[in-house]
């Protein structure tokens, strides 16, 4: 569940730019000046809900297809998430794992001066196939 499409229905505010709204996500609203403004801030209003959801322990909701979503008063715009770049920009805080290898190959990584922390994010990022910016 890395990248998510949602609908989002982007409505013209009287002073000005957009609001946008989510249908499967009530409380998620943003707005912006502009057009690629409101979307960025959809996107970050997004990323919170989702992450917010996930840390609760709450459902994630499933998507509405486009046919399903009343956008009559609205734009309906599809909006990209990717959750492990979401995660990977706003967490910075690391964790300690303890974990166990061959007394050899511990001995062959120290000799060569292996960062033992880098290898083990890159091996994980290339498992779950996420890509470093």
């Amino acid at each position: 569940m890395n990248r998510l499409f949602y609908p989002a229905v982007f409505h013209t505010a009287e002073e000005g730019g957009f609001w946008v709204t989510f249908p499967d996500i009530p409380e998620c609203m943003t707005q912006g000046d502009n057009m690629q403004e409101a979307y960025e801030m959809a996107v970050d209003a997004l990323g919170l809900s989702l992450t917010s959801r996930e840390a609760e322990k709450e459902e994630i909701p499933k998507a509405s297809s486009l046919d399903e979503v009343d956008a009559e008063d609205g734009t309906l715009v599809i909006v990209e998430f990717d959750m492990a770049e979401y995660r990977r920009r706003n967490s910075s805080r690391a964790v300690k794992k303890t974990l166990s290898i061959p007394e050899w190959l511990n001995e062959a990584a120290v000799r060569e001066g292996v960062n033992f922390s880098q290898i083990l994010q890159e091996a994980l990022m290339s498992k779950l196939g996420i890509q470093r910016q």
